[in-house]
């Protein structure tokens, strides 16, 4: 930074990834004031909270005026795509998360996919249709398994894998006909099923400059051994064994550095976290999805690893400064489960009361990232449908998944929920010779 001038920061945002933004950013000796809106009850122990929404534009640009906060960094990707860094950065503010214009690549996958071909960045065959009987003539002909994607946002739950025609056949009726993702599926996608190894790679992006931050794993499906219904997230870890250094220069290169030129091109000062979805398929690495803000789950598990100063670096890309080429990680892995109410992702639990986080926390090497919480009448309830991230660190992905597994036992509430393999494939491959 140019001086030591301590800076105010807004977090906008009131999840799990919002908390673990919270609590990186405290660790930089620059920090001043930490605010969050709306945050969450585990949040208010960490920040100031202000109570407005996330999706509030009009009111979120008045505080920061009001406030004359320094730099907002904003967590979900509603506010991008409804523009807020545009109505900020136009009266001057430092903000961390793209324009309306980059934000995109994430509001629509149609997009998201032209942007890819005209960059040259591999990527599974896609057609799209906004009329249920051309799609499901198209589907007939082509057959399953395929991947029916709402275009719009549908917080990370308008993507559905059809493995038989039936399954197609009520995956096309939940976005046409019963309108489960409302606008976000008024154009659908039907994409190339792709298998293999799935990495979310996420780099800081300001202009031309790029700052990869360390590969990550999340688990989209509910249920141990990646099945059930797609989620927000169910955990994540950090590094990935199959990445090294080499693949990881290499998706660089022909994923990231390629779709940035090509915004670049278009005009596009894209100034925030691009994280690319990959597949590592056998016919080589392929975007699932592009999206314009930092991950959920993945940011719980990254961000408790980083040694750089976050704050330092979310500042240098709002403002255009110079990145460092690399930033630094803590040895160890990080593995982060998501603790999840009854009946999630179908449905929530609100109020159930919340015990063990005093003991959680207490553990060597847990933290307890919020997400749904609520404080109410002095007891910590439920709030939704993800309601903590519990992440591990340790030397070893044993050590990492030992750890937050017993973060997990340590807490209760009625109707949690969480899948026990996490990392599962990491911890294997270290006992069969890797290393971290």
């Amino acid at each position: 930074m140019a001086s030591d001038r301590r800076l105010d920061v807004l977090v906008v945002g009131g999840g799990g990834r919002e908390h673990a933004l919270v609590r990186a950013l405290a660790r930089s000796g620059r920090i001043g004031r930490i605010l969050c809106a709306p945050g969450n009850a585990g949040i208010a122990a960490d920040a100031e909270i202000v109570a407005i929404g996330a999706d509030d534009v009009p009111a979120l640009v008045a505080f920061v005026e009001r406030e004359r906060v320094d730099l907002t960094v904003v967590g979900p990707e509603a506010p991008l795509v409804a523009g807020l860094a545009d109505r900020l950065r136009g009266r001057g503010f430092a903000v961390f998360g793209p324009g309306a214009d980059g934000a995109l690549l994430e509001g629509s996958k149609a997009f998201a996919k032209e942007v890819m071909r005209a960059a040259g960045v591999a990527t599974g065959e896609a057609a799209t249709f906004t009329d249920h009987a051309e799609a499901l003539v198209y589907l007939r002909e082509c057959g399953a398994p395929v991947v029916i994607k709402a275009d719009g946002l549908a917080a990370g739950k308008g993507v559905i894998v059809a493995h038989t025609s039936d399954e197609v056949e009520a995956a096309l009726a939940e976005c046409f006909v019963e309108r489960r993702f409302g606008d976000a599926a008024s154009t659908v996608l039907v994409e190339e099923f792709l298998e293999g190894e799935e990495l979310s790679l996420l780099s800081i992006v300001s202009g031309h400059q790029i700052l990869p931050l360390a590969p990550a794993q999340d688990y989209k499906r509910a249920l141990d051994g990646d099945v059930g219904p797609n989620t927000g997230g169910m955990g994540s870890y950090s590094p990935v064994p199959s990445v090294d250094e080499a693949l990881c220069a290499q998706l660089v290169e022909s994923v990231v550095r390629p779709t940035v030129a090509e915004l670049g091109r278009r005009g596009i000062d894209f100034r925030g976290v691009l994280y690319a979805g990959i597949m590592l398929s056998a016919g080589g690495p392929k975007v699932l999805e592009f999206n314009c803000r930092f991950g959920d789950p993945e940011t719980q598990a990254l961000l408790p690893r980083l040694d750089s100063d976050l704050l330092e670096l979310l500042w240098a890309a709002a403002r255009g400064e110079t990145l460092p080429a690399t930033a630094r990680w803590s040895d160890g892995p990080a593995v982060g489960v998501v603790m999840a109410s009854r009946g999630y992702p179908a449905s929530t639990s609100k109020g159930d009361v919340i015990t063990g986080l005093e003991e959680a926390t207490a553990l060597p090497g847990v933290e307890v990232l919020h997400a749904a919480t609520a404080l109410v009448d002095g007891r910590m309830v439920t709030a939704g449908g993800r309601v903590l991230t519990v992440t591990g660190l340790g030397s070893s992905y044993a050590e990492a998944r030992r750890r937050a597994y017993a973060g997990v036992a340590a807490i209760s509430f009625d109707g949690a929920q969480h899948r026990s393999d996490i990392a599962l494939r990491a911890q294997e491959w270290e006992t069969r010779g890797g290393s971290v």
